[in-house]
Order: C-alpha cells, then structure tokens, then sequence
C-alpha cells in the first residue's frame, strides 16, 4: 500500500455494505467511498481520523451504497459526489437516482483521475452488476465495489444487470499488471492474486 494511504473500513447498513474511508496521510485529506447507510456512524469515524473529506465517491447507484449521501454531504458540503452517469438518474427501484438528492452532483468516468493530496485515484468503468459500476484504483488498491468479491462476484440478475459486462470487466481488472489489494462492497478484502486463482468467476472470466 501507498506510503502515504490510508484505508478504515466501515460496515454499515441492513445487508453489511462496506463503506471506505481513503486517505492520504500526509495532506489529511479523505475520500469516502460508498456510504451505504449509517451516517452518523461515519460522521463520527471522520470526525476520529481527523481528517478533511474532499470527495464522496461511489462505485455504482444502488441503494445500500448510497442511502447516506444526502445526510453526509449536508454534514461535509465541501465534498464533491461523483458517480457515473449511467446510474446518476437511477434504474428501477434499486438503482438509487442521486441526481434528484442532490443539486451538484458531479459524473466521473473511464479513464477520469481524481487527486486527494499525494494520491491519484483512478476510474476504471466496469459495468455489469448496473451499467454504471466502477473500479476506483488507488495505488495498489482497487475499491471493486459489487463488480468483484472476495470468492465472488456482483449479481447480474437487478435491473440493468449484464452476465456478459461483468465478464468482461473482470477480465480487464484480472488482466491488471501485478498484486492489488482488493477491496469489495461486501463481505472480507482480499487480493487480486488470491482471486485470479481461486475466484471461480475470474477463473471463468479470463480463460
């Protein structure tokens, strides 16, 4: 991991959403990512770091990625939201539509870098589990979202969903050069390496 990153995990939420709190140690900058639900238990987690939120980032629009971003960003209305646009305006009952919530709702995309102090946060568009899914590559760290999980990876089945996108953005995440921490919205962290191997829808997905 980046010498100067920082990363505090948060479960929040009725079906255990992993929300990310990222930051650059030297700055004292962060970024959340997907804050699920929980807000006052995040607030407070900020409020422990000592740090400035800059960004509030999300890996797609689903609901329990997203319930707490209008408390959040009322408590912190510096932060910039950014989600893609493909799930900005929502999807059906589970595809949260954020660009309703909030007045200044920013899009990031494929090949789109952010700066959080010394860091450079990557976007990499992997849709599949909702057509506006993303990798956000920090590093040597990957905040996978619902696309790749630990032994697993996001369902295709919700509105919007595509078997055939989230094999080919495994691929490309499998295809990666080198080890990445790997960190899902759901359930235990793991490796790239660990999944290239044992993950049998990465195994599926790179053959």
């Amino acid at each position: 991991m980046d010498l100067f990153m920082k990363v505090k995990m948060l479960t929040v939420g009725p079906i255990g959403t992993n929300c990310y709190i990222l930051e650059d140690d030297s700055t004292r900058l962060a970024a959340i990512i997907d804050p699920g639900d929980e807000a006052p238990h995040i607030l407070e987690a900020i409020e422990q770091e000592g740090v400035q939120v800059q960004y509030i980032l999300l890996t797609h629009g689903h609901y329990d990625h997203t319930t707490a971003v209008p408390e959040v960003k009322t408590a912190l209305p510096d932060a910039q939201v950014y989600i893609h646009e493909a799930d900005a305006n929502g999807a059906g009952g589970r595809l949260f539509p954020l660009a309703s919530q909030l007045d200044d709702l920013k899009l990031y995309g494929e090949g789109d870098t952010l700066s959080l102090g010394n860091l450079a946060i990557q976007v990499l568009h992997t849709p599949g589990h909702s057509p506006g899914s993303v990798t956000l590559k920090v590093g040597d760290v990957l905040f996978t979202g619902d696309t790749l999980f630990a032994g697993s990876c996001g369902r295709t089945d919700l509105r919007g969903g595509s078997y055939e996108q989230i094999m080919q953005s495994l691929k490309r995440l499998g295809l990666l050069e080198g080890n990445f921490h790997v960190c899902p919205g759901h359930e235990m962290t793991s490796n790239l390496e660990r999944e290239r191997q044992t993950n049998p829808f990465l195994i599926e997905a790179m053959q």
